[in-house]
């Protein structure tokens, strides 16, 4: 049976709806149901499958999302490749808001979330690099004309409050380039289903410790969010187009060798 999509994109805050003219899906799984139904629609040459994260109604705070479901039911459709956007705060005073960063790096410091498939046995797999190196190119050339960051290291915290002061200026002391909510374990789980993973985040606000008077407010990260949507949704309908048909990346021998307790969808 061919597969009802080869690409994955996983809508954060703000960003509900991307492919025109799709077919709605009803996925179960073991881990439960996915956030939304998955929406796919063809895009150029390939077939493309859409998931808000947060759900269309943003019903799952960050804390709540059902990311096994998630990463589970969009492997299940044939997904291969995965492209994530996501909101972020800047940790650094040239990361302003309205600034694209496609990162190379990954700080966990959530908790509490579940983050493995496997529950059972002495399954460890490689997570020296948490994005796709094929995938960051193709993001990057997609994102040339918003002149996107190459680089830098997201830190994911567990949310769903925003850093205090001290806490944003120990993220940016220990190689923090921007700070979001939802990059983990999204990425993780990704890498445990053989997938390849690719993060871009725009930049909605200064964290707290960076500068000014102000804290991080909700109203501010939706507002810059949805100024940028249109920019955000040309950039990954043009990334999804640039993906290598074939993948010859780490990801996709990541589970080679590996003898793993649950059979892939």
């Amino acid at each position: 049976m061919n597969p009802a999509a080869e690409i994955g994109v996983i809508g954060g805050s703000g960003l509900y709806k991307l492919l025109d003219g799709a077919v709605e899906h009803e996925v179960s799984t073991p881990y439960g149901a996915p956030s939304d139904p998955i929406t796919v629609a063809q895009v150029g040459e390939r077939r493309v499958a859409f998931l808000p994260r947060h759900g269309r109604d943003h019903r799952f705070p960050p804390h709540k999302i059902p990311y096994r479901a998630n990463l589970w039911a969009l492997r299940a459709l044939g997904v291969r490749q995965i492209v994530a956007p996501c909101a972020v705060g800047g940790l650094r005073p040239e990361l302003g808001p309205g600034t694209f960063v496609v990162p190379d790096q990954l700080i966990d410091r959530t908790s509490g979330r579940t983050q493995t498939y496997y529950d059972t046995g002495a399954i460890h797999v490689n997570f020296a690099d948490p994005y796709c190196p094929d995938g960051r190119r193709a993001v990057l050339a997609a994102a040339e004309p918003v002149k996107a960051v190459d680089g830098g290291t997201m830190v994911v915290v567990e949310g769903p409050r925003f850093s205090t002061r001290a806490e944003s200026r120990w993220f940016t002391s220990i190689g923090g380039a921007v700070i979001n909510m939802t990059g983990h374990p999204e990425a993780v789980l990704a890498r445990e289903l053989g997938l390849c993973y690719t993060s871009i985040a725009l930049v909605t606000d200064l964290d707290a410790g960076v500068e000014g008077e102000h804290g991080v407010t909700q109203e501010e990260v939706f507002r810059v969010f949805a100024d940028n949507t249109e920019r955000l949704r040309a950039v990954l309908l043009d990334a999804v187009t640039r993906l290598p048909a074939e993948r010859t990346c780490p990801c996709a021998a990541a589970l080679d060798g590996l003898k793993l307790p649950i059979e892939l969808p």
